[in-house]
């Protein structure tokens, strides 16, 4: 990436750091936003279960977001995705929770969906690799708000406080994300037509879901597992997904280099190798500090998989149909959510989070046994 690059993809940027801001002090928050409508480990991870039938439902039909509100859909749906995340810090409740974490993750599967599209298609206009670059924002953005937001726990800060520092920022950044960004020229965006692409977005789809699985499962759990497991404090327990989001970040930012000389299909092999020996160490941890390091290897490996999947999904198909095809894509990995949710959950409820963690590394294996079948079936 050169200067320009950087300059152009302010717009997308804000977008992937608006939801990576309000993902990380979620996050950050879990242990107390569980306390506070008094759920058990298999009720909350089913209230994050039917919260995120929101997001796949919005990612079907981010398409017909795209055509009612045009160029500004992504600025409206980071703004709106701020707003919502005040809901969760008012739930006093098991029904308030799962209905406002609903609307969050409506608001998060459409911009997920669509800030995606828009840097493949800047990627087709340009020529060059910016996916991990933009995921690699998100992470870090991931991480300084789970890190601060323990911080503020520590301090006394309520969750809905938290979230309405976070919703602020949020507006501000929303309304940068307005500018136009660059597309591709009708000659550029003519891809030739792929008789594999049904299956091509089925195996990316299937591999995403592993990925979104492992991704989002330690983000949401690991703060519980120091806290609980191990007995760290609140910001003991906030360093593990600010750590996780910290080297996903690093990892997304090394392979924006790597993506240059390299197969996407065998980075997503190998890293999804490296994160699931991360996942097998924070396991088997006996202590904090031995969980830390199975986090930062997680992070590393798993950072990789989601955007090299959009990448190749974007690759394969012309702009006219990449967003409906990112688009089911996506929608098919976010089923990672319906396994991952209420598997930690009742997995950790019947042998302890130490399991439930196995239970990632173990699937996270299954990713370079996919990636052989889609490189066959790309030839």
């Amino acid at each position: 990436m050169n200067m320009r690059d950087f300059k152009v993809s302010v717009p997308t940027t804000l977008a992937f750091v608006v939801q990576g801001m309000c993902w990380g002090s979620f996050a950050a928050l879990i242990p107390v936003l569980k306390s506070a409508i008094k759920a058990s480990d298999s009720q909350f991870g089913m209230a994050l279960l039917l919260a995120t039938i929101g997001a796949v439902a919005a990612m079907w039909t981010a398409p017909i977001f795209e055509r009612l509100l045009g160029r500004p859909v992504v600025a409206v749906l980071a703004a709106g995705l701020g707003v919502s995340f005040l809901l969760p810090g008012l739930a006093g409740g098991l029904g308030f929770f799962i209905f406002a974490m609903f609307l969050a993750s409506v608001a998060s599967g459409a911009l997920d969906v669509l800030m995606n599209a828009r840097v493949s298609t800047m990627e087709a206009a340009l020529k060059r690799s910016l996916m991990n670059y933009h995921h690699g924002m998100f992470s870090l953005a991931y991480a300084v708000s789970a890190f601060l937001t323990g911080l503020a726990r520590a301090a006394g800060f309520s969750p809905f406080q938290i979230f309405l520092g976070v919703c602020v920022v949020a507006l501000l950044f929303a309304v940068f994300v307005l500018k136009p960004t660059p597309t591709a020229s009708a000659s550029a965006s003519s891809a030739p037509s792929n008789t594999h692409l049904g299956f091509g977005v089925f195996i990316s789809g299937a591999i995403m879901l592993i990925a979104f699985m492992a991704e989002q499962s330690t983000e949401g759990w690991s703060a519980l597992h120091l806290e609980r497991t191990l007995g760290a404090g609140a910001v003991g327990g906030a360093l593990g997904p600010t750590l996780l989001g910290g080297t996903m970040a690093l990892g997304r930012f090394s392979v924006q280099i790597l993506a240059r000389f390299y197969a996407p299909l065998g980075i997503s092999a190998i890293a999804a190798v490296v994160s699931a020996s991360g996942a097998f160490i924070a396991a088997l941890a006996s202590s904090v500090s031995m969980a830390y390091v199975g986090f930062v290897i997680l992070g590393l490996g798993v950072s990789v998989i989601v955007p090299m999947c959009f990448a190749i999904v974007g690759a394969m198909v012309s702009e006219d149909v990449r967003t409906q095809a990112i688009a089911r894509t996506a929608a098919f990995g976010y089923a990672g959510f319906f396994i991952g949710p209420p598997a930690m959950g009742f997995l950790s409820e019947w042998y302890g989070l130490s399991a439930s963690f196995a239970f990632i590394g173990a699937s996270l294996l299954l990713v370079p046994v996919l990636g052989l079948f889609l490189a066959r079936r790309m030839k």
